[in-house]
């Protein structure tokens, strides 16, 4: 028999190795990044010039911006697969189980869920766009998943998670990382939670982690009939950038008994 889930994830803390999952929203830690050079310069000269306290004020505000930048990037080159790791130890799973990663990027919850489901596989979806994430491309999610050993259990689709190629009730796990926010519309954002319910089997559970509009996902999901919803903040290690911009993590259960996978 195979050791549990949450005995071989705890050994998944922190990034995979040999793979490399890019930043997300690289333009934040950009901007953030420039910002903080730009005001550290004024502060320079303005001392130079005889303007010591803007000056200094220039300089904290030049430091206080490159702090974020550290946070942010903290966070999505590390805290993310810490937290996600934690969340998937939770889950208490099985290892044959079939899972979805909803808005998928270049692999990092799809890799960790993965190297646990030595029994099972794991379905990716995305629309792969760079913005979303740095070099976010089927071909570097299909690498990471080479370079990590756990391309026989993992397939790829190209597709919006409002409207899902599945079918209903083919997933015992959905799960979807910092992906449902990008969606603009508050209607598409809960079309892709109707979208998770019904890809989802009796018995099954959704893990969603997000940086916005948590408390709709978890009224949704209530209103969708699913049961245990909770609504967890992940710490600091969730932070981009800041505390007031934190993740959170929704999870569910869908009521009824789950079919027994070979």
């Amino acid at each position: 028999m195979n050791p549990p889930a949450s005995a071989a994830g705890g050994q998944e803390a922190g990034k995979p190795e040999g793979a490399t999952f890019g930043v997300d929203a690289p333009m934040v830690p950009l901007v953030l990044g420039g910002t903080a050079l730009l005001l550290v310069i004024i502060g320079i000269v303005l001392m130079i010039t005889n303007g010591l306290v803007a000056g200094l004020v220039a300089v904290i505000f030049g430091l206080f911006f490159g702090l974020c930048v550290f946070s942010y990037l903290y966070t999505t080159l590390y805290g993310k697969f810490v937290w996600w790791s934690d969340l998937l130890d939770d889950a208490g799973l099985r290892g044959n189980e079939y899972a979805v990663d909803l808005g998928c990027g270049r692999g990092a919850v799809l890799v960790s869920l993965a190297k646990r489901l030595t029994r099972g596989r794991v379905s990716g979806i995305d629309l792969w766009r760079s913005r979303d994430q740095s070099g976010n491309d089927i071909e570097a999610t299909k690498h990471n998943a080479r370079a990590c050993c756990v391309e026989d259990r993992v397939e790829l689709n190209t597709g919006n998670i409002t409207t899902l190629p599945y079918d209903d009730g083919q997933f015992d796990l959905v799960v979807s990382s910092l992906a449902i926010h990008n969606l603009k519309a508050r209607e598409d954002r809960r079309q892709a939670i109707t979208e998770a319910v019904r890809v989802l089997e009796p018995g099954g559970k959704i893990i969603i982690a997000d940086i916005s509009y948590v408390e709709d996902y978890a009224d949704w999901l209530t209103e969708a009939g699913m049961e245990s919803v909770t609504l967890q903040d992940l710490g600091v290690r969730g932070w981009w950038g800041g505390p007031w911009m934190p993740t959170s993590a929704v999870t569910a259960t869908r009521p009824g008994r789950s079919s027994a996978r070979a």
